[in-house]
């Protein structure tokens, strides 16, 4: 019994390893930049499937609090784990492959090593989640899973491009702009939905069709363009709910 008792107890703990897992092999692959995997041949490149783990990661970071919950068996232990997972999955995989992407587009740039600060905002920023209580039904910074569908997007868009002046520099401020955000004190709606009526919910609405119409029109681009419209809605409704107030 005490051995079904610890399988029990340690499958959460297990998909959490398999989210650090995927998240490592992201790592991996963004070294490989844009070569193709079985050569020239090959139907996909090393930092696509860098998006592909880091997807994985995201289905698995869901699952092991899901399942923590369902047989009742949510510990200190498996949410440490999990934030450590996020950090490499979420934090340090997206920071290597806009890392790999801008030594491969710019070769002599400094920029490159300006993406780690991704890496260590996201641990920051994961830090103050775990010790604020007041997040379980919004943020307060941008969730370190947004921050890695931001760059799976953005980083889509780039190696698509030829290398210009300017992009060095909009890799920059992008770098800048989120990291800054997974730490700022901007409060951010989640996803989590106390009931379905459209008063109340229509900003996760909005921000759910136009992250489906972003991709259909766009693919993987359409990620950093659902993330844009986040902070968008984020600051309109944050100034309807001002309005609201002050009018009450």
């Amino acid at each position: 019994m005490n051995l079904l008792k610890s399988i029990k107890n340690n499958i959460p703990n297990a998909i959490t390893c398999l989210n650090l897992l995927s998240g490592s092999l992201a790592c991996i692959c963004a070294s490989h930049g844009s070569e193709h995997i079985g050569g020239e041949a090959g139907a996909i490149t090393y930092y696509q499937l860098a998006f592909i783990m880091i997807a994985a990661a995201a289905v698995f970071d869901f699952f092991d609090g899901f399942v923590a919950r369902l047989l009742g068996v949510v510990s200190s232990i498996g949410k440490e784990l999990d934030s450590l997972s996020d950090c490499v999955s979420f934090g340090l995989a997206p920071a290597l492959i806009v890392f790999f992407m801008v030594r491969e587009l710019y070769p002599s740039s400094w920029v490159a090593y300006c993406a780690l600060l991704v890496a260590v905002f996201g641990a920051v920023r994961l830090a103050r989640f775990n010790t604020d209580e007041s997040q379980a039904t919004s943020f307060v910074g941008l969730p370190i899973p947004a921050n890695a569908i931001f760059w799976i997007g953005f980083c889509d868009y780039f190696y698509t491009l030829a290398p210009s002046a300017a992009g060095e520099y909009v890799i920059l401020a992008a770098i800048v702009v989120l990291s800054y955000a997974m730490v700022s004190k901007l409060r951010m709606f989640s996803l989590k939905f106390k009931n379905y009526r459209i008063g109340g919910n229509l900003h996760r609405y909005l921000l759910i069709v136009g992250t489906v119409v972003s991709i259909v029109a766009l693919g993987v681009k359409g990620l950093a363009v659902a993330i844009i419209l986040y902070f968008v809605l984020v600051l309109l409704f944050a100034r309807y709910e001002r309005e609201a107030a002050a009018n009450h």
